[in-house]
């Protein structure tokens, strides 16, 4: 008899007109509020914003801080380093959706 198990997944879509503020995305992405400030300060993510308190950051920043996290998590990457590697996965990203036109 085969076993078989049933995983359920649930979630929401966020896309770019959202406006997520720090502590949302420190809880979204499983950052703390700290490291999210040294990769702004980085230059990862742009917020919108004059500071931390006021900062709004977009759906595509949600998901660069996804990235972020599992890289500084699994990796250990520092924060420079963290950026640096954002920008080149973009440009991959684009390099690949250059070449299927």
């Amino acid at each position: 008899m085969k076993n078989s198990a049933v995983i359920y997944m649930a979630g929401q879509i966020v896309d770019d007109d959202v406006e997520l503020t720090l502590v949302d995305m420190s809880r979204i992405s499983g950052a703390s509020a700290e490291e999210i400030t040294l990769w702004v300060a980085e230059g990862a993510f742009e917020p919108k914003g004059a500071g931390p308190q006021e900062w709004r950051f977009s759906g595509a920043s949600l998901c660069r801080a996804l990235t972020a996290f599992r890289l500084a998590r699994d990796l250990q990457i520092n924060a420079p380093g963290i950026a640096l590697a954002l920008d080149l996965l973009d440009e991959i990203e684009a390099l690949k959706t250059k070449s299927k036109r």
